[in-house]
């Protein structure tokens, strides 16, 4: 018995080479999809088994292998039609886990994503190529979380175009996407073009489409509306971002979390370390145009996103400081609120200055996204609880959920959790 898995498009039997037609040809049944059975509707002799349920599927196909064989004696030849490529994201690697290796051929055809890649003649060696389904829509937040530069997307009946649209504005990203939807790839009604992902609700799409996003300037203006933004919370995308590393940006419900724990105050001198790009300065700024903020940053682009924010949002009250802690401490104004977004491997050595250099009363906020710099927190302070009694801290471990809408369902995407340590002179508090 051998089953040849032998990819097809829509162009159908005219994209078959000459020896792939005369594989068929002498297959004693055809098994595939009805769009890809269609495409065999003149070999009417040969019968023909529906795919619908591929477990199911399977369990006829080797139903009818038992009686072939026990009505002819003979190997029989199954044609397994498939979209494309059968090893990838199709029911390639699902035969290859039933069969021996030695019953399969595969006779691969071009890949849909493939050809959208084409189309848009973009090379695609370096994309991240993912089918999205309950399982794997953690897997494309993540992506998109990350700022990957290019992501075909396999959509499905679940996850349309629209759901992944939907997806990515919940995110309220700082990276911006050109959002393309190819259509019917290889027939005659193929279509690929850019959409704009606020108004992806206005199109219809064929059921066969996938989505590529690319990457694009990002689509903010020099100036926003200062009169219509909120007081506090200024959403995420309106910030100037490091487009490589989109996730330095605090996500804005972490921000408001960490602005309450600073406990601010008026005519505060606030430090915010490792601060690009300057979110958090912006924020305290507005809140607070009495207090000095400044704004620590140890690379050169860090500090001019942190200078273009402070413009874009006409703060005047934010110092940009290009420097590395703990060296650059020694020379500022004494802190009454000390805020750090991404610790260093020195984190220790850090807070021992900072604890030094804090105003009786003041509060350390660090957001820590490891285990390995909670451990060094947190052996940190208890050795400074030890020799000191007047400090003390407090954890607060943070998961945030955003929602987004799936059709007329709503489902949530995480952001990545985090644990805050707020230490503070218990003096105060007591």
């Amino acid at each position: 018995m051998t089953i040849h898995i032998i990819g097809i498009n829509l162009d159908g039997l005219a994209g078959l080479s000459d020896s792939v037609r005369r594989v068929v040809k002498r297959g004693n049944l055809l098994v595939g999809n009805s769009r890809n059975l269609g495409f065999l509707s003149s070999y009417e002799t040969i019968p023909k088994l529906l795919l619908t349920d591929m477990v199911e599927t399977l369990s006829e196909l080797k139903q009818w292998l038992t009686n072939w064989e026990r009505n002819y004696q003979t190997n029989p030849e199954v044609i397994f039609l498939v979209s494309g490529d059968p090893l990838f994201f199709d029911v390639g690697g699902l035969l290859a886990a039933h069969f021996p290796a030695d019953q399969l051929i595969f006779y691969p055809h071009i890949s849909p994503i493939q050809l959208a890649f084409n189309r848009l003649q973009i090379p695609w060696e370096d994309a991240r190529i993912i089918r999205v389904d309950s399982r794997s829509i953690d897997s494309l937040t993540q992506a998109l979380k990350e700022g990957v530069k290019k992501i075909g997307i396999l959509t499905s009946v679940d996850y349309p175009p629209q759901a992944i649209a939907q997806l990515i504005l919940s995110l309220d990203l700082a990276k911006v996407y050109q959002f393309w939807v190819a259509e019917n790839l290889g027939g005659e009604n193929e279509r690929v073009q850019p959409y704009p992902v606020d108004r992806i609700n206005n199109y219809q799409f064929s059921p066969l489409n996938l989505v590529i996003l690319l990457p694009d300037l990002p689509a903010i203006i020099d100036q926003v509306d200062l009169a219509n933004l909120p007081s506090l919370g200024i959403p995420d995308h309106l910030f100037f971002g490091n487009s490589n590393q989109p996730e330095l940006i605090t996500p804005r419900e972490l921000r408001i979390l960490a602005l309450g724990e600073l406990g601010l105050q008026p005519n505060q001198v606030v430090w915010d370390m490792q601060a690009s790009p300057g979110c958090l300065s912006v924020e305290i700024a507005r809140l607070f145009p009495q207090s000095t903020i400044y704004a620590i940053e140890k690379t050169a682009s860090g500090t001019c996103l942190i200078e273009q924010n402070c413009r874009r949002f006409q703060i005047n009250n934010v110092i940009s400081i290009n420097g590395e802690a703990p060296s650059i401490l020694h020379h500022l104004r004494t802190p009454d609120r000390i805020f750090m977004g991404i610790p260093d491997n020195n984190l220790p050595e850090i807070l021992g200055i900072c604890s030094i250099r804090l105003s009786p009363g003041g509060r350390i906020v660090v957001v820590l996204r490891t285990l390995e710099h909670i451990n060094l927190a947190l052996q940190w302070v208890k050795d400074k609880i030890t020799r000191e009694k007047h400090w003390n801290y407090h954890l607060l471990q943070v998961q945030l959920s955003r929602s987004f809408s799936l059709g007329s369902l709503t489902r949530f995407v995480s952001v990545n959790p985090v644990t805050i340590l707020t230490i503070y002179n218990h003096s105060l508090f007591s």
